[in-house]
């Protein structure tokens, strides 16, 4: 390495060509070099307060891995990955910095987005902000810094995209069974591609077959799949019948393709198509883990010298992941990634968001950006955070913080999810493991929050009746939204990171108080209510796979040899309880909820098809109440009206107001949100005003008369 002067000297005639490249301290997480590419303002110059302005740095970083180092020993397949002059497992990742001009001004927290499927996490929760334009300032005005990398191995490395990705190794010549399914397909298609959500922003790389011969790979059609994997109507597809090709503009057979398919007489909309074949030429998807734990430890801990643009101006770094970056960052603790390669913590405080289970991040051939569907990987490690004997699977004691804990690495978690993540997500078993039969003790260093009676994500909120349909489903959206809980504890996380102040508590449902219980609509106590399903037979239920004897159960990990993996046995996924209305009674609940205008369901089936019936992924929804207590009489429901229960606007107001006063007294609601959904209620009409209603001055003197407290930061967890 060269001495700093002469890399100094360096660095500016380079700097002058507008590329700075430098190299990295061998000893910081071993981020080789780093290449700055660009650095622009950000949000047209805008000046947040004392902060002032921000600014955007990108560029890639190249790195190494010690494929011997017990850091790294947990990687799949990084005993065969192909190594540098240095005997080192090499990589390449993008990343983008989004900083204050001036970092005298920063508040010395760096923020870590992790990016989903290939996405920049550059902000937390800026209302109204896009990439170009912040919005409100949430995310700004403290002052923090805010970094995205790649990690994701199977997007193509592009540093010229508005994208993260990263470079891992080939294995050449390395083969094995994968599996695809063709699920709704449109009518009047004949061609469909081999990768995984073709519709993302990010191109990826193809798990490509190994030969073109479809003697040599197997196609069925399914007429109909329930949510315990029991099929009817399976045939098997001849040879001749299909090829790998392109057939949109020739005709079948086509133009032969590694990375499509195409059917003879094209895919019947109404069945489900599954192809199993030999693929070659994996990744090492696990690379990309280290590679995002180098990048963090090298912007949290090395110095100008070695190009580090925040040096020196790190005291505390939290990590965050929404949807699959949020089952991503279970995993990526679960495995031990939050120790670098010099044993130092990476990340001091975490925010898993709607995460759920797993995914397929460390398997072989495996597909990132799937949302663990049926027969693929997802649960099958620990998905709860304290230790627990999985003794219905036969994996002994395991749990997420194993690692860490060995090692005094573990961050400050908050796990922060809502209704799909038990539906589809198995969230349940997280709470009360395999067994089902009891709580899982949290950690200290965790609380958990559940946003009852949710989407995934939350809806958009607003006070309205009417909702619209969601096409192909059977309920209508659901808007009860997660978006000013997630801020108000965002803060919380921060304060809890760097000033040691208790969160609030642990909110979610629990076998100890009867609020966690079966699937079924008889244990949930679900209304009968007229025309609406219920949820029997909905949920995405944890099945216990055989992927084969090189498959790491309690890593989420390995090398799958059975495709179509045996199901050896399906375990209970319990959910929340309901109250008289259909809302869920447990976790925390939005203000919305807490005024609710009809039921809020955390599910939401298929109306039609294959899988008619099934839970559609990460889907919730909605049914309104009746608007007045004649028509509630006439549809027969048994959920009381809105006019019986508010009276007038004046009556849903006073509701709002009381609701919201009451979070913000127990951190989960920010007082310049708690305004803006009071205003936003006021301006709903949602009922007639009319300030002397029987029943709505009733409501507000009751409601004015209530003194409960709300929980403050004396409150521990008590799980």
């Amino acid at each position: 390495m060269s001495k700093p002067t002469k890399r100094s000297r360096a660095a500016a005639a380079v700097a002058a060509a507008g590329v700075l490249l430098l190299s990295a301290a061998a000893s910081e997480a071993r981020v080789t070099s780093i290449t700055i590419s660009s650095t622009t303002p950000a949000f047209s110059g805008r000046v947040f307060g004392d902060v002032g302005a921000y600014e955007q740095v990108r560029g890639t970083v190249s790195g190494e891995l010690d494929p011997f180092s017990r850091h790294n020993a947990v990687i799949t397949d990084i005993e065969l990955a192909p190594r540098n002059a240095n005997g080192k497992v090499a990589y390449k990742a993008t990343f983008t910095l989004l900083k204050p001009v001036d970092m005298s001004r920063a508040s010395r927290v760096l923020v870590y987005g992790v990016s989903n499927r290939g996405g920049r996490a550059l902000g937390f929760g800026n209302l109204g902000g896009t990439a170009t334009n912040a919005g409100d300032g949430f995310d700004q005005k403290p002052g923090h810094v805010y970094l995205a990398s790649g990690w994701q191995g199977d997007l193509v490395f592009n540093p010229a995209l508005p994208a993260e990705t990263v470079d891992v190794p080939v294995l050449q010549g390395v083969t094995g069974p994968v599996f695809a399914r063709f699920v709704t397909v449109p009518g009047n298609v004949n061609t469909q591609p081999l990768i995984d959500r073709p519709g993302d922003a990010v191109q990826k790389r193809v798990r490509t077959p190994a030969s073109l011969d479809t003697t040599k790979a197997k196609l069925i059609s399914i007429a109909r799949e329930n949510n315990v994997g029991v099929r009817t109507g399976v045939v098997e597809i001849p040879s001749g019948d299909w090829a790998f090709a392109d057939c949109r503009s020739t005709p079948f057979p086509g133009t032969a393709s590694s990375s499509q398919i195409c059917l003879k007489n094209g895919f019947d909309p109404n069945l489900i198509y599954e192809l199993v074949y030999t693929a070659k030429d994996p990744l090492v998807l696990g690379v990309g883990m280290a590679a995002m734990r180098d990048v963090v430890s090298f912007f949290r801990r090395a110095g100008a010298a070695d190009g580090n643009p925040i040096a020196g101006k790190t005291d505390w770094v939290i990590g965050w992941g929404r949807s699959q970056s949020g089952r991503y960052t279970k995993n990526w603790i679960l495995l031990g990634f939050n120790e670098d390669e010099d044993g130092r913590i990476v990340w001091d405080g975490a925010h898993p968001i709607i995460g759920g289970s797993f995914g397929q991040f460390n398997i072989r051939f495996a597909q990132p950006g799937f949302v663990a569907n049926i027969f693929q990987p997802g649960a099958e490690g620990p998905i709860w955070w304290g230790d627990y004997n999985d003794k219905v699977r036969g994996r002994g004691v395991t749990g997420i913080l194993q690692r860490c804990r060995a090692t005094h690495t573990c961050p400050k978690i908050f796990d922060d999810f809502g209704g799909p993540e038990v539906w589809d997500g198995r969230g349940g078993v997280g709470i009360a493991g395999t067994g089902g039969s009891h709580d899982i003790p949290l950690p200290r260093n965790v609380r958990r929050y559940y946003n009852a009676s949710t989407d995934h994500g939350g809806g958009d909120g607003g006070f309205a009746v009417q909702q619209p349909p969601q096409p192909g489903l059977v309920l209508a959206e659901n808007p009860n939204p997660q978006t000013e809980t997630r801020r108000a504890l965002f803060i919380a996380l921060t304060e809890w990171v760097t000033k040691g102040r208790k969160p609030p508590r642990s909110e979610h449902p629990r076998v100890s108080d009867g609020t966690l219980v079966a699937a079924t609509a008889k244990a949930m106590r679900w209304p009968k209510i007229p025309g609406a399903p219920t949820p029997d037979n909905v949920i995405n239920t944890l099945m216990d796979y055989d992927y084969g004897p090189d498959f790491r159960y309690n890593d989420q990990s390995g090398v799958m040899t059975n495709v179509v993996p045996p199901i050896k046995q399906i375990i209970p996924t319990p959910v929340s309880k309901v109250d008289e209305d259909g809302n869920e009674v447990a976790g925390l609940k939005s203000v919305l909820l807490q005024a609710p205008l009809g039921t809020y369901t955390s599910w939401n089936p298929v109306a039609a098809g294959p899988l008619k019936g099934n839970e559609m992924r990460l889907s919730a929804g909605y049914i309104p109440f009746a608007m007045t207590k004649a028509e509630r009489i006439a549809n027969k429901d048994p959920r009381r009206s809105i006019e019986e229960r508010y009276g007038s606007q004046e009556g849903y107001d006073c509701v709002v107001r009381h609701v919201a006063k009451k979070e913000v007294g127990k951190r989960l609601l920010l007082q310049e949100d708690a305004d803006r959904l009071i205003a936003q209620a006021a301006a709903s009409h949602v009922l007639p005003s009319d300030p002397d209603n029987r029943i709505a001055r009733h409501l507000c003197k009751k409601l004015d008369d209530d003194h409960h407290d709300g929980r403050g930061d004396d409150d521990d967890d008590d799980d």
